[in-house]
């Protein structure tokens, strides 16, 4: 403890600023531009022990994502994830990009839990770290485990579009050719 406040000031404090701290870094990821999300950067790629989603399966994702809330509507301008709101290709780009963001948004909610660590005791200031971990990785293991599935199904209908476009390519040079 660096600084001593009093009780009643310590307390309130420490129910203020989290959600001050929330709101105002989901804020400021909202408005980042596209492009800091659009590459799949070392921090976004899948790790060998994630086993393309197998691993959040194991622990069993499935039942309880759907417990958590999606914050994509907390703000105008927000992405929400919970219901797919189109199958088109374009709408899948932009889903997997919004789970980077939302991993970016919810990385960086975890450190400043450190900050509490100034005016509450080295108890308090632990038992704030373990509630920014706790609130914020079940989340990010979400944007996980959703953007692998995107990545695969995106992959899959991006390939499958091809092949059809040489089917029809072919189709067509063929119609040409019968035509002289």
């Amino acid at each position: 403890m660096l600084v001593t406040f009093p009780f009643w000031l310590t307390l309130l404090l420490n129910i203020v600023l989290w959600p001050v701290i929330h709101l105002s870094l989901s804020y400021i990821c909202l408005h980042m531009d596209r492009r800091y999300f659009t590459k799949e950067s070392l921090l976004y790629q899948e790790k060998r022990w994630e086993s393309g989603g197998r691993f959040y399966e194991r622990i069993g994702i499935k039942h309880w994502k759907t417990l958590l809330p999606d914050g994509g509507g907390v703000f105008d301008g927000g992405f929400r994830k919970k219901k797919l709101a189109g199958r088109d290709l374009d709408y899948f780009e932009t889903f997997i990009l919004e789970t980077r963001r939302a991993e970016f948004t919810h990385l960086i909610l975890i450190p400043p839990a450190l900050i509490f660590f100034i005016w509450n005791t080295e108890l308090v200031g632990w038992i704030m770290v373990v509630y920014a971990f706790a609130a914020n990785i079940p989340f990010i293991m979400i944007q996980r485990y959703n953007r692998f599935r995107f990545q695969r199904i995106l992959q899959q209908r991006k390939q499958r579009r091809a092949c059809l476009d040489r089917q029809g390519e072919k189709f067509n040079r063929e119609k040409k050719n019968r035509a002289y």
